[in-house]
């Protein structure tokens, strides 16, 4: 009876471990309880079975009942689980493998051991464990990669399937075969766990590829980005320029100004003192617009609001941008040089019979959250990351340079096109 004891443990054992393999590699679809009490069931079924034929002594009949019942179960709970009928066959065929392999280990490693029942017992509870570990700590985001791509890897997994599945189904004596076949059974063995490794092995460094690649593009645009500033900032150099010249000829003007009034006002000439304030006051060119209390970015507005009024587009500017922003205001001023520029030349592309107009809205709640709205000509459209689509070459790295900001302030960057409207929205 003791021996029953010891074959009925290592079926529990090897059940049991099944089970947990599954729900690791797999997807429930239900809750874990639902999906554990459906596990149970089979659990109870198949130890029935295998008491059954432990009694009538026969090994060899169970090993391939269970072959067979196992299959047959596990069919029965294919619905409890999300994964499509070939990635869930993909991962049964996986855990079967596993299984076997252990089995193999297993018994072939007590028969150098004493006690060698209850060696084997020890044995696949150490493999068991081992296998569990690695799979649920390590390698289970890389299998459900290879479950995603089970086409690639298909083959593979069936064909160590089968081999074992013969060896078992083949025999007359399970006991004899496990014996006398070790070594090419251990071989078939060792290529299978050769092959998932090297599958897992092949998605580890595809994944540290795809890694890298996303790291270059992001140095890419970082760097584009960068060219951008510095072009941005030469033009901002020389607008500053301009303006101080302008300033400087100004001044320097408006002292002989000064000094004609005064020689008129000494005269007691004030009729033709008054005329030449008032012509003056005519040719002063005006002071630039407020549109927010930051002069970095009032500036960049006020530029690119002159072009738009020049380009004959309607202008609706509301901006609450203050003086101490939580982002660097000169970055801040190229994403609206930016935005401004980008609907200006959107406007411009319009046809005639369309009215082109900008609007540039700002509020600041803790966070700044810009939204620009400009009509756009048909056939714009946004790529799949939500991004417009650029067409002409050495265009879209005002673009590039925005989104490298927002993700640098961990932000939110949304594009709409909208019957006939383009809205770019950002909250930093």
């Amino acid at each position: 009876m003791s021996e029953v004891y010891t074959h009925l443990l290592r079926s529990g054992i090897s059940f049991t471990a099944n089970i947990l393999l599954l729900m690791t590699l797999m997807q429930p679809k239900y809750s874990k309880r639902a999906t554990l009490l459906a596990m149970l069931g089979i659990f109870t079924v198949n130890l029935g079975m295998a008491l059954a034929c432990y009694l009538s002594g026969n090994l060899t009949l169970l090993a391939q009942i269970e072959m067979v019942m196992y299959v047959a179960l596990c069919f029965a709970v294919r619905p409890m689980f999300k994964d499509t009928f070939m990635q869930w066959l993909f991962s049964f065929i996986t855990v079967q493998n596993i299984t076997d392999i252990i089995i193999i280990f297993s018994f072939v490693g007590s028969r150098y051991l004493p006690y060698s029942a209850y060696a084997n017992i020890l044995l696949r509870i150490i493999l068991f464990g081992i296998f569990l570990l690695i799979f649920s700590r390590y390698v289970r985001p890389l299998y459900r990669q290879a479950v995603d791509h089970w086409t690639a890897y298909f083959a593979v997994a069936l064909a160590i399937y089968i081999t074992l599945f013969y060896y078992i189904m083949s025999s007359d004596d399970i006991v004899a075969t496990l014996t006398e076949q070790a070594i090419p059974m251990l071989l078939v063995c060792f290529i299978g766990i050769a092959a998932y490794s090297s599958i897992f092995l092949s998605l580890r460094n595809l994944q540290r590829e795809f890694l890298i690649r996303e790291e270059n593009q992001k140095m890419q645009a970082e760097r584009e980005y960068m060219e951008l500033a510095a072009s941005n900032m030469s033009r901002q150099l020389e607008l500053m320029d301009e303006v101080s010249l302008q300033n400087s000829r100004a001044a320097h003007d408006r002292r002989h100004f000064n000094n004609v009034l005064l020689e008129l006002l000494e005269q007691g000439k004030t009729g033709e003192a008054y005329t030449l304030l008032e012509s003056y006051n005519q040719v002063v060119p005006k002071i630039s617009k407020i549109y927010c209390e930051n002069h970095v970015v009032n500036a960049a507005v006020c530029h690119y609001a002159s072009l738009a009024e020049q380009a004959g587009i309607l202008l609706e500017i509301t901006l609450d941008i203050p003086g101490n922003v939580n982002v660097d205001a000169l970055e801040l001023t190229m994403v609206v040089s930016n935005l401004m520029e980008n609907a200006i030349q959107a406007c411009e592309r319009l046809p005639q019979n369309q009215v082109p107009y900008l609007r540039f809205t700002c509020k600041c709640v803790g966070r700044l959250l810009l939204e620009m709205e400009n009509p756009c000509v048909a056939g714009t459209v946004l790529d799949r990351s939500g991004y417009p689509v650029v067409y002409e070459k050495e265009h879209g790295v005002g673009s590039k340079s925005t989104i490298a900001f927002v993700k640098k302030y961990d932000g939110e960057l949304l594009y709409k096109i909208e019957d006939g409207i383009f809205r770019v929205r950002i909250l930093v």
